[in-house]
């Protein structure tokens, strides 16, 4: 089995620890109820809400749009040697983005890397059609299309080991753990034997876990759903390494980031990943 490398950078944004979380509990009174309904049909919570994913990511772009999550220029700081061009290679470098959502990582990158080509594909059809009415979106640098990487074979729309770079930005988590292991085989297909995987993704501790485990939303150990029916799962570096390496791959590099802030509206300080 071919050995691939990867880098891994875990992102946990606005977190900090259980006991600072009293402030922030209250009831969601969306959540209850969708609970109920599903456990009717599906005994398995997981279940229902990854097979209802595309309708619950669909609702969420057609309701927030492009607004909700800021251009990742960071990537090209913390991650620009893996864009940018070989000198000693004629090939344009492809990327593959997936769960590109509006956009937000596709259009500073081609921006940043003119040589750059994009693969994008997302569960949801209207964050497709925000990448593709994006007003710097060109065909001959972006294609952008309709996939759920859990069940559909990216070798229905990519070449095998053809792709340079994937990037999951605060995409794994968004599935059942149950369903991380088939994704990293679909990726791992189309890309090339020397390619890297670049992850960034919500870990253990984060602000957003603890105000969903306080409101009773988890699903499974790690694994929460939204008022909204999205869903998140926490990582530890453990369970990150070790579900790349069981699908053959190498850790490149994995490590947590986490400064303070402090919100002077409510007078609290946090612990922030970034």
């Amino acid at each position: 089995m071919t050995v691939v490398p990867l880098a891994i950078a875990v992102d946990p944004r606005y977190c900090r620890w259980r006991h600072q979380f009293s402030l922030f509990i209250s009831h969601d009174p969306w959540f209850r109820p969708m609970a109920i309904q599903a456990a009717r049909k599906y005994p398995n919570l997981a279940e229902y809400y990854q097979k209802n994913a595309t309708k619950f990511w669909d609702n969420f772009y057609k309701r927030h749009k492009n607004k909700f999550f800021k251009d990742r220029h960071y990537l090209e700081k913390d991650w620009g040697q893996y864009f940018s061009d070989d000198a000693n290679s004629a090939n344009v470098k492809v990327l593959l983005e997936v769960g590109c959502g509006a956009g937000n990582t596709i259009f500073p990158l081609i921006a940043a890397y003119p040589e750059l080509y994009v693969q994008a594909c997302d569960i949801s059809p209207h964050a497709i059609a925000l990448v593709k009415s994006h007003a710097e979106f060109k065909e001959d640098r972006v294609n952008a299309f309709l996939c759920d990487v859990t069940v559909d074979n990216l070798l229905e729309r990519i070449n095998p080991s053809s792709v340079d770079v994937i990037t999951m930005i605060f995409m794994l988590s968004a599935v059942s753990p149950h369903k991380m292991p088939s994704i990293l085989q679909n990726i791992k297909r189309v890309l090339k034997p020397d390619g890297y995987v670049l992850l960034r993704d919500y870990a253990i501790g984060d602000f957003a876990q603890v105000k969903l485990e306080n409101k009773n939303q988890m699903i499974s150990e790690g694994f929460y759903v939204r008022g909204d029916g999205t869903c998140s799962f926490y990582f530890s570096e453990d369970f990150l390494s070790t579900l790349f390496f069981q699908a053959g791959f190498n850790t490149v590099d994995i490590s947590t980031y986490c400064n303070q802030i402090k919100n002077s509206h409510k007078n609290i300080t946090m612990d922030r990943y970034v």
